[in-house]
């Protein structure tokens, strides 16, 4: 799984954040890295110099193995809690397009069964 990190010019220590965010996401979608190709990060200060409540922005997009990208994005006071509510968030939506993708196998699974075994 590839992460590629995105800051806009509002944002101080590139370097570094990159790194923990990094380390953070890799931590967080762990579990379900086998689906995931690639993560783009996108951070920024949407107030820049003000000092505003929920003015950082963490916009997680996630492409998945012959899927179109799945994306969200979460406001917090600070860049950490911002990466970890879009962390979050990625979790569960990829979490619940993997049971639908694996429901409709099944699904699919039992249709052709039933109309290749004969009737008993």
């Amino acid at each position: 799984m590839q992460i590629q990190i995105n800051t806009d010019h509002n944002i101080e220590g590139r370097e570094a954040l990159a790194s923990h965010v990094t380390g953070m996401v890799q931590h967080a979608l762990q579990r379900l890295s086998a689906h995931i190709t690639r993560v783009e990060v996108h951070l920024s200060d949407e107030n820049s110099d003000k000092n505003a409540h929920h003015d950082k922005r963490c916009l997680l997009e996630a492409r998945l193995e012959g899927r179109p990208p799945v994306a969200v994005t979460h406001h917090a006071d600070t860049l950490h809690k911002a990466v970890d509510g879009a962390n979050d968030k990625l979790i569960r939506k990829i979490d619940d397009l993997v049971h639908k993708l694996h429901d409709q196998k099944t699904r699919s699974d039992a249709v052709i069964a039933a109309a290749v075994l004969p009737d008993a």
